[in-house]
């Protein structure tokens, strides 16, 4: 690290926070950033595709223009997303033998399995999840992502997520998808409800899985790490998990931090708008595209290592 930062005329982080963090590690070095962002057309769905192509002509060249996605009809949104949906229950069925409903909360988390990302954070305490489900409309959830070969840890979190799956079946479903791969990603991306992203504060680099979500009009509920602290504005482009704070305490105590935050959101604020103010809910998904999903693309971020790093 130091050979490349000693020899190198630019250095940026991926994300506002990760320059913050590596000009900390490496005091006296001119750090700076630039965050990152996903190819918009390979991870939107054919839904929204064709939604984009009817009301942001010319949207795939200039994702830019994503921000018109604000005035796109309500109806028009919902009725793409559940066509998202569809398809990923469908997959569901198919891949896992599981019948899940196409009216329900459906929450998802799809990334590499590894410890510091918490993929069970959601399940930290079982009894508060089910009396949510209970009392503020039912849940379910859907689960993939790979762990490296060594990851033994990486590992464990998959099996936890199976064991918890077992123990709330016929009350919450869960599933975990196996095989997973890029288009399996874009599937379950744009065909949940709820974007969740629960890693362990500041080792988040950027993360991009929520950017991809939001190119499908799914909101995220995320810790404020990484990307998400530029992209978040609570209860318009989704909600926050726990302080935004640099400096945490101990991984433990954070950690209970974080999942009462989530209960306490999912509880009072997510569930019900879910169920019970679907206007509000799709003016959310507006929201994503339009503030997040027309900054947070590869066409902004290619431009800005042109202006930023590479011609100056």
């Amino acid at each position: 690290t130091l050979l490349g930062l000693n020899l190198s005329r630019y250095v940026n982080g991926v994300a506002m926070r990760h320059e913050e963090v590596s000009r900390e590690m490496f005091p006296g070095y001119p750090i700076h950033h630039i965050t990152n962002g996903v190819h918009s057309w390979t991870w939107t769905c054919e839904s929204f595709r064709s939604l984009y192509d009817r009301y942001v002509p010319g949207w795939n060249n200039d994702p830019a223009m994503l921000r018109q996605a604000i005035k796109i009809p309500r109806e028009e949104v919902w009725a793409a997303h559940m066509a998202a949906k569809s398809a990923l229950l469908a997959l569901v069925k198919e891949r896992a033998d599981l019948s899940l409903s196409e009216g329900t909360l459906t929450i998802g988390f799809a990334r590499r399995a590894t410890q510091y990302k918490r993929a069970d954070l959601i399940f930290s305490d079982l009894n508060r999840l089910l009396e949510i489900a209970k009392k503020k409309g039912p849940l379910q959830f859907v689960f993939g992502g790979k762990a490296h070969p060594k990851d033994y840890p990486g590992k464990a979190l998959i099996e936890h997520i199976f064991a918890v799956s077992r123990e709330l079946h016929g009350q919450v479903p869960i599933v975990y998808l196996e095989n997973y791969d890029t288009e399996m990603a874009r599937m379950i991306i744009s065909g949940v409800d709820l974007w969740l992203n629960t890693p362990q504060r500041p080792l988040e680099a950027s993360g991009t899985s929520g950017m991809k979500a939001a190119h499908n009009g799914v909101p995220s509920f995320s810790v404020l790490d990484g990307w998400w602290i530029e992209g978040h504005l609570e209860g318009v482009t989704g909600w926050s998990i726990g302080s935004g704070e640099l400096r945490q305490p101990d991984a433990d105590f954070a950690t209970k931090q974080d999942a009462e935050d989530l209960y306490n959101k999912l509880d009072a604020v997510i569930a019900p708008m879910f169920y019970q103010d679907r206007e509000r809910w799709i003016d959310l998904m507006r929201h994503s595209i339009a503030f997040n999903a027309s900054y947070f693309n590869t066409h902004r971020m290619v431009q800005q290592y042109a202006t930023n790093a590479y011609l100056p």
